[in-house]
């Protein structure tokens, strides 16, 4: 399950510096069964033709099933890492919100899947998602370097 020890605000701040923080993804919602966040459409989300491009669906599938995934984890212990992701888009989307919700269907010792919905802000799906992470554990010895995870 989901450790919901981490506040919004913590997992917010990871994003600084980062291409969340370009994109603008933002998490919204965190509960011991999904991480949701949120993404706008406009021009740094756009591809050539003014519509959602797919990749960037892609990276809020990514980054909301991958932080999900380390929150359910030991950071003193393990961390995980993307080894595939898979994406359906369905239908597209010109401007507003996408929001994303990323909800575990396996939560093995060595790799993790996730299922990550992607709808528009007038509620219609945008994209359906399957990641698959890999659990990496831990050295002994060896802190972990995000110290915003707690242990």
């Amino acid at each position: 399950m989901i450790n919901t020890q981490v506040s919004l605000e913590e997992l917010n701040k990871m994003n600084s510096r980062t291409m969340m923080e370009h994109l603008k993804i933002e998490y919204t919602e965190i509960r011991s069964d999904c991480l949701a966040g949120k993404m706008p459409v406009n021009h740094t989300t756009h591809q050539p033709l003014g519509l959602l491009h797919g990749g960037a669906s892609v990276v809020l599938a990514e980054t909301l099933g991958s932080v999900a995934a380390n929150l359910c984890v030991k950071p003193s212990e393990a961390y995980c890492v993307g080894m595939e992701i898979n994406a359906n888009h369905l239908k597209s989307v010109k401007k507003g919100w996408v929001f994303g919700k990323a909800t575990p269907v396996h939560l093995g010792k060595k790799t993790q899947i996730w299922d990550i919905r992607i709808s528009s802000d007038t509620g219609e799906l945008v994209c359906i998602s399957r990641l698959t992470m890999a659990v990496i554990k831990r050295k002994r010895n060896l802190a972990p370097n995000n110290k915003i995870l707690p242990a």
